[in-house]
Order: C-alpha cells, then structure tokens, then sequence
C-alpha cells in the first residue's frame, strides 16, 4: 500500500480514473435528463392541456363534462393509458376509470399509485377544482414510462460498468507503459551506479519519454567523457609529476648528503623551489581547465570584440615576437563580437600565441586574425612552422599529451586542453587544420544578437 502510495504512475492512474467516472457520470446525467426529463415534461404538457380541453369543451358543467370525460375514454384513442375521474363534492362519482386516487394532492400535479380499472398502477395526475364543487382529474398511466426509465437505467448502468471495466484496464495499461519506461531509466541507472559508465537509456519514438531519454543519454555522454578526463588528468599526473618531484627530492637529498658549503645548499633549494613553482603553475593550468569545463564563470559573459583582444594581444606579443625571430601580422573582420568571459577568451589566445612562436621557429610568420560568418564569430592563429601531423590532431586536445617531437621543449601539454575547454564554455570549439604549411588553429563561437553588439 505503501509503494503505491509514493508511486507517481498510481497517482496518474487514479486520477485518469477518476476523471474518466467523473466524465462518465457527467454524460449520463445529461443523456437521462434528455430522454426520461423531455418524455417527464411532454406528458405533464399533454395532461394539463387534454384538462384545459374538457373545461372548455364542457363549460365547467358536471353533467356535460362527464358526457365528454365518458366519450374520451370509449373513442379507442389512448383509452389503455389515460385516466379520468370526475366526482362531486359530496363523493359520488360521476365519471371516469379510476377506482382509488390519493385522497390528498401537494399542488396541482403529482406522481402516485392509484387503482385504474380494479389494479395498482403508477400514474401522473392533475387536479382541478370546478365552481360547483366538483373535482376534476386527468392523467395517465406511467407504465410505459416506467419501462422506458428502467431500460434508461439498465442501459445507463450496463454502460458505467463497462466504462469502468475499460478505464480501470486503460488505467492499468497506461500505468504499465508508464512503469515500462521508467523502469528503463531506472535499471540503467543502477547499472551505471554500478560504474557501467558505458550503458544508456532505449530511445524509441518521438515522445516526451523519449526526448526525456535523449536529453539523459547526452548527459550522460558529458558524464563519461569528464570521468574519462579525470581518469586520464589522475594518470597523467601519476606519470608526469612523478619525474619532477623525483628530480627535486634527488636534488634536495643529494644536497644534503655530499654539499656542506652554504652556497650549494642555497643554489640547490633555488632550484628545488623552481621546480616547484613549475608544478604550482601546472596545477593552476588545470584548476583552470577544471573552472572553464565546470562553466562557473559563465554568469560574467558580456559583449566581446574579438578584433579589439586580438589587437591587445598583438600589442602585447610584438616584442616577443621579434624575440623569437617571427613576424606576427593582424588580419581582423569588423563585428566580430560574442558573448563570453574577456579574460578567459584572451588567455586562450595567448595559449595559441605561445604555441605559434614556441613551435613554428625562427622566422615563422603568424597571422592573427578573426572573422565572421553564418552566426559565428571565429579568432585564429596561423603559422608557417612544421605543423601538426594529420594523424595527431584530434588528440593535441587531450591533457598531458604532446608529440614526440616537443617532448625536449618546456611544456606540459595542457595549453590546448585549456583553449578547448574556454570554447566549450562559451558554446563553441577548437578547431585545428592544415594551414599548408604550418598550424591553423581556430576558436569559433556563437555571435552575439544584434542588441548585444553595441556596434552594430
């Protein structure tokens, strides 16, 4: 009793059932009103009218009334279901077929048994006083109408219970399909509760459970690609801080077993709090892949021009790129603005900037640039240097990963799990390319509404 009491699915089938009698009831009230109430009023009509017809047929007179009351009732015209009676005011009867009448009558019309040619039947009647004291009745017999009102109710309760018989089996069956689909939700839910990360819910049909479902298996899609990722960062990090904090405590030990001289001891604690200060940033980088992928800072967007950011940072990165032996040049689009985190978007440029000039080489030529297209608003990085291999571009994403080529280089692999995780935050992508030669990295994003672009 108690599981049906929490159960959302009974909730609905009582409640689908007792709309359905409700609704039941309601249409048979209106079907009887409009059958039994109609033949009700026509033969209280039909009564008061065939007495307004006597009174002026005999001109309230006695004995010419019985003479017509006595014609009515030997015509042959509905002789078996009409009733007269017409008596004087001293008792004796003057007319009519009717044996035994209610000696007393509330109003003019009323329904009771009386005794119609020598047995009980139900009967309507209709009183009215004449002026020499004699009493008129009118009515007629109800058998008939008895009849019909018992095959009405007959009909009508025939039909409620099969009304019931179908809503408690389409109840029944709805609460079945209902426990059907939820039942799937729910046994994937224990199986991925269970660490199946891998399982998802049947989408079958288009139907709210089914959109329901759709949204659930995307949901869990993120789920297992972020489980995914923090498996991979808790590897990485097992594997990649594993040589550097190694190297500080050998540095650290080695100092103190053979160096007795403060200066060694003192270079060897600087370097110990370099490499330190190394892992320190490693682990901001990642606090910021985690504080991006969360979407925590989603709630400061505003407008933001791209050809403005780009245009600071090219300020910014001139000098290290002539530096570097580079050539950094601006190729920027009017409009091209979106709704994001300024900062946060300008960091995930510098992060492609530093990969320009870090891996293009001496003399490389970088374009920074933004565009606008179809609703999108793009900022990118292209270079001349060697590029990334086809083969390994969809995986530069992930953390900790770099190529073999710039594992002798500074760096720990996460500048681009960073730029990827701020373009998903502002509901877009990283996207990299053959820039035939070099590296095209590209940030497109969703462009603000026209009310948003306060150049527009």
């Amino acid at each position: 009793m108690l599981k049906l009491r929490g159960s959302i699915a009974a909730k609905l089938v009582l409640g689908y059932g007792v709309l359905g009698m409700v609704s039941m009831v309601a249409v048979s009230a209106v079907f009887y009103v409009g059958t039994i109430g109609v033949l009700d009023q026509n033969i209280d009509g039909r009564i008061i009218a065939l007495s307004d017809r006597l009174l002026a047929q005999g001109h309230e007179n006695s004995a010419a009334l019985a003479v017509e009351v006595r014609r009515q009732l030997s015509d042959g015209i509905d002789s078996d279901r009409e009733i007269f009676l017409l008596q004087r005011g001293d008792g004796h009867v003057l007319a009519g077929n009717l044996s035994a009448w209610p000696g007393r009558f509330e109003g003019a019309l009323q329904s009771a048994d009386v005794v119609r040619d020598g047995r009980i039947t139900p009967a309507r009647l209709h009183r009215r006083l004449l002026p020499d004291g004699s009493l008129l009745i009118v009515g007629r017999d109800l058998s008939e109408q008895e009849a019909i009102r018992a095959l009405v109710w007959r009909a009508l309760v025939s039909g409620a219970v099969l009304s019931l018989l179908f809503t408690v089996a389409g109840a029944l069956l709805f609460r079945r399909q209902i426990e059907i689909r939820l039942g799937a939700i729910r046994r994937t839910a224990e199986q991925i509760e269970a660490g199946d990360l891998s399982r998802r819910i049947p989408v079958r049909g288009d139907d709210e459970f089914a959109r329901l479902n759709g949204d659930i298996n995307r949901m869990l899609d993120h789920i297992e690609l972020l489980m995914d990722g923090v498996r991979h960062v808790s590897d990485a990090i097992a594997h990649d801080l594993r040589t550097p904090l190694g190297r500080v405590r050998g540095k650290l030990e080695d100092a103190l077993r053979h160096a007795r001289e403060a200066g060694v001891l003192e270079g060897a604690a600087r370097d110990a709090i370099d490499d330190i200060d190394d892992l320190i940033r490693l682990f901001e980088r990642l606090l910021q892949i985690a504080e991006a992928e969360s979407g925590v800072r989603a709630r400061l967007f505003e407008s933001v021009d791209l050809s403005r950011v780009a245009e600071d940072l090219a300020e910014m990165y001139e000098a290290s790129a002539e530096e570097a032996g580079a050539r950094l040049s601006l190729a920027l689009a009017p409009q091209a603005v979106v709704l994001g985190d300024r900062n946060l978007l300008a960091s995930a440029v510098s992060s492609l900037l530093d990969n320009a000039l870090k891996y293009a080489g001496q003399g490389a030529a970088i374009v920074l640039g933004t565009s606008v297209r179809d609703g999108k608003a793009a900022i990118t990085v292209g270079d001349n240097g060697p590029g990334i291999p086809a083969s390994e571009l969809g995986r530069v994403t992930e953390r900790f990963y770099r190529l073999d080529q710039s594992r002798n280089l500074p760096g720990n692999g996460l500048g681009l799990s960073i730029v990827q995780a701020t373009a998903a935050l502002h509901g877009g992508a990283l996207e990299l390319a053959d820039h035939q030669p070099g590296l095209l990295a590209r940030i497109v994003l969703p462009a603000a509404p026209p009310e948003a672009n306060p150049g527009a």
